[in-house]
């Protein structure tokens, strides 16, 4: 896998840091800051995947959710 696996994921490398900030933010509207990643980097293997996506999982359905709006204000 190469290094900046993560980044070669975005159709444009250059957003990644946008991407991040972006999921921060939601996260913290949400009151779910501490299960993200950057903030809460303890091992989770002990959690079942169940788990580990109902605290996380929010925050993309969020962030996609906002894009969409996001979106559609733009076409209007």
């Amino acid at each position: 896998m190469s290094r900046n696996y993560r980044k070669s994921r975005l159709l444009v490398e250059d957003s990644y840091d946008a991407m991040q900030k972006f999921k921060l933010q939601v996260a913290q509207e949400m009151g779910r800051l501490k299960f993200c990643k950057e903030n809460n980097d303890h091992y989770k293997g002990e959690l079942t995947a169940r788990q580990n996506g109902s605290e996380g999982g929010p925050i993309g359905g969020e962030m996609v959710k906002r894009m969409i709006q996001s979106m559609e204000q733009q076409m209007e």
